[in-house]
């Protein structure tokens, strides 16, 4: 979208033509200059227009500043007719730098004319006083305000300006998108930084309630590496005003009315902090260790509970059974938040926000059989969620495999959503795509055209968990073709966020629907009579999010890493039945074995797993064996990359292949694999 400017000039005068651009106009109201959209405004860092429009006047104030304040508020008629209005400020406050001042005590000519309710065009014509004497000057302004986007555009023009670009300025209305943000660090340690960091992270959860309201930037070490970079895109695209908070005590002070007490955890007892998030949803009170209560009571806070010494020597299942009894009556059957992630002395729970602002019961629970306890109360408690409701967060690093939660989680039909390091989702959910915005992927195939393969090896590259946590951000991204799995629930929990990855991807990216369902999960597990309803969820997310191929994953059979991952027939058929508008279906993590095609829609197994620690050298010569040992061409080698590869060594990997290997884009490679099957049909027996 061309970005349009706009002018925040000296005061306007404006004049009415009747009462239905009183009743219609969409001028009234405070608008502030977006800078990085305008021409240069010289000195002044603030520009503030206030526009009343009534009946049979326009008044327009103007505010600059804020150094070097300047104000002034003009009342015009807008009838076409010239007036004149008396100059009473000398500043020639639209170019400060330029050496020109206005003559104090005389008057300035003002025509203004109204095109429609939405259209403002003023003339001034006045004299400047220069070094070499008095001139004279005619300047207009053009107002336009555009309904879809909520903005006011002003462009200007001068009778003594006659090279040089456009001068044009845009605002937005002073309330709309104004937040807070702060800087967060890379030192999750209890005995350190995490308690500020988990107290930041509850008041995100709360103020965010109802609006967006702070944002958290992350540190350079944060698995979640775009949180800077998509603070800057919601300011220069989505027209975001941030305020740096500097520390807690500042957020307390902006936020305090929005809360209503705290929760003492207790730093001798890491799972008090889980727990504590539980309360904080349903209380509406931020998480304090003991250090921090002084800062909370400061601000006027009450304590809501104490959480220190009552669970010392008790078990994470004890503790968590206690949790069951006290709150999870009131706790969400929507959503239900797994805190898991790093263990020991460390916590990075920023997903905690969406829990509280979700009511959701939060824990770190095993799903490990052999855990009796913990996995009886982890199954207890998603016996009690909603079919098709979510589990949000991630599971913990120290008592059990990722196979193993999704598989639990599964069972219940419900799917997985984010990490435990997920953030700001409390603020991304109510910031919504832009106006008219359309989702739309990088499609390659020519309708009508025939794509007949030579005998090569074709390689196609997909870099699951790429969007957040991989290389997006990373070199080498746009130099060659590249498909991009999607978590596709994300349009409805951060619809600007997605908007944000569509808005920057090249020609070479691909996006593809992942990862089993309209989320995470495994169709093995999933009970028969939710799965295809879950599935026509994913199919409707895939036609929003313009998505053509569809990613499956499941480890449920034997539920431990690198396992069997294969399919059998039916939940294959299954997946042809419920998505007939997908293209192609791609199948595994690490390397798999089913395969198969349908009227030219083939469903492909990764050939390969990318991981980042192997060497160059290793990976070229793995591929290699692969293409030696599948010697029937074309061989269609589909890869997997792993997260936290980058594209620019892949690339460097794929150009030492040799002339037989050609990377296409993965709807070509689909589409080709489909008319021309080298593969075996196979699925799980």
């Amino acid at each position: 979208m061309k970005t349009v400017r706009l002018l925040a000039g000296l005061c306007l005068c404006m004049l009415l033509a009747g009462p239905a651009i009183a009743r219609d106009s969409g001028l009234n109201g405070q608008w502030i200059l977006l800078k990085a959209h305008s021409s240069d405004f010289d000195y002044f860092r603030e520009v503030v227009l206030g526009f009343t429009v009534a009946p049979d006047s326009v008044t327009l104030t103007t505010d600059l500043g804020p150094r070097r304040p300047y104000h002034d508020t003009l009342t015009v008629r807008a009838d076409g007719r010239p007036q004149a209005v008396p100059i009473k400020d000398s500043t020639f406050a639209t170019n400060l730098f330029l050496g020109l001042k206005l003559p104090v005590g005389t008057n300035k000519t003002v025509t203004a004319t109204w095109a429609d309710e939405r259209n403002l065009r003023l003339e001034e014509t006045f004299d400047v006083h220069a070094s070499q004497g008095t001139k004279p000057m005619t300047m207009t302004r053009h107002f336009a305000y555009d309904p879809l986007t909520d903005l006011l555009t002003c462009r200007v023009t001068r009778s003594t300006r006659t090279t040089g670009p456009e001068v044009v300025y845009l605002f937005k209305r002073r309330e709309a998108n104004n937040a807070y943000y702060m800087q967060m660090v890379d030192d999750w340690e209890i005995g350190s930084k995490l308690p500020e960091q988990a107290c930041l992270i509850s008041l995100q959860g709360i103020v965010n309630e109802n609006a967006a309201r702070l944002y958290l930037t992350f540190g350079p070490e944060y698995p979640f590496n775009y949180t800077e970079d998509l603070r800057g895109w919601l300011e220069k695209r989505r027209h975001f005003t941030f305020t740096r908070l500097a520390t807690l005590e500042d957020a307390l002070r902006t936020f305090k009315d929005h809360l209503k007490g705290y929760i003492v955890w207790d730093k001798n007892v890491r799972t008090s902090l889980i727990v504590a998030y539980t309360l904080a949803g349903l209380e509406k009170g931020i998480v304090v260790s003991e250090d921090l209560i002084p800062l909370a009571e400061r601000y006027g806070l009450k304590p809501i509970d104490d959480y220190r010494g009552r669970f010392t020597g008790q078990s994470d299942a004890q503790i968590y059974a206690w949790a069951k009894e006290h709150y999870w009556a009131r706790c969400s059957r929507d959503v239900i938040v797994w805190l898991g992630g790093v263990h020991g002395t460390q916590l990075m729970p920023a997903a905690a926000d969406f829990g509280i602002l979700n009511q959701g019961f939060c824990s770190d629970l095993s799903a490990r059989r052999t855990d009796t306890e913990e996995y009886e109360l982890a199954k207890s408690l998603l016996a009690e969620m909603k079919p098709l409701s979510q589990a949000w967060g991630w599971h913990s690093y120290k008592k059990d495999m990722e196979e193993e939660m999704i598989s639990l989680v599964s069972s219940y039909a419900m799917t997985s959503d984010g990490l435990n390091t997920m953030p700001n989702t409390s603020f991304l959910v109510h910031v919504p795509t832009s106006p008219g915005f359309k989702f739309r992927n990088h499609h390659n195939i020519e309708p009508g055209r025939k794509y007949v393969p030579e005998k090569k090896v074709y390689l196609a590259l997909i870099q699951t968990d790429g969007l957040g946590i991989g290389a997006w951000l990373k070199p080498g991204r746009g130099s060659i073709p590249y498909a991009w799995e999607v978590t596709m629930k994300f349009i409805n929990l951060s619809p600007a966020m997605l908007e944000y990855y569509y808005d920057q991807a090249t020609p070479n990216d691909y996006f593809i629907g992942s990862l089993s369902g309209s989320s995470y999960c495994y169709p093995k597990a999933f009970p028969k009579e939710w799965f295809p309803q879950e599935v026509a969820k994913a199919r409707e997310l895939m036609g929003k999010l313009d998505l053509r191929v569809f990613e499956i994953m499941d480890y449920a059979g034997q539920a431990t890493e690198a396992a069997e991952n294969n399919l059998p027939r039916d939940i294959v058929d299954m997946y042809y039945a419920n998505m007939p508008d997908a293209i192609g279906f791609v199948n595994g993590y690490y390397a798999s074995n089913t395969f198969t095609v349908r009227d030219g829609r083939p469903f492909l197994s990764y050939d390969y797993y990318l991981p980042a620690t192997k060497s160059e050298a290793e990976a070229v010569a793995d591929l290699q064996e692969l293409a030696k040992i599948n010697d029937a061409r074309p061989y269609f080698l589909l890869v997997h990359v792993r997260e936290n590869s980058d594209v620019a060594r892949v690339k460097s990997i794929c150009d030492q292949l040799g002339d037989e290997f050609t990377i296409v884009p993965l709807d070509i490679f689909m589409k080709m694999a489909g008319d021309n099957p080298t593969y075996r049909e196979r699925y799980l027996e």
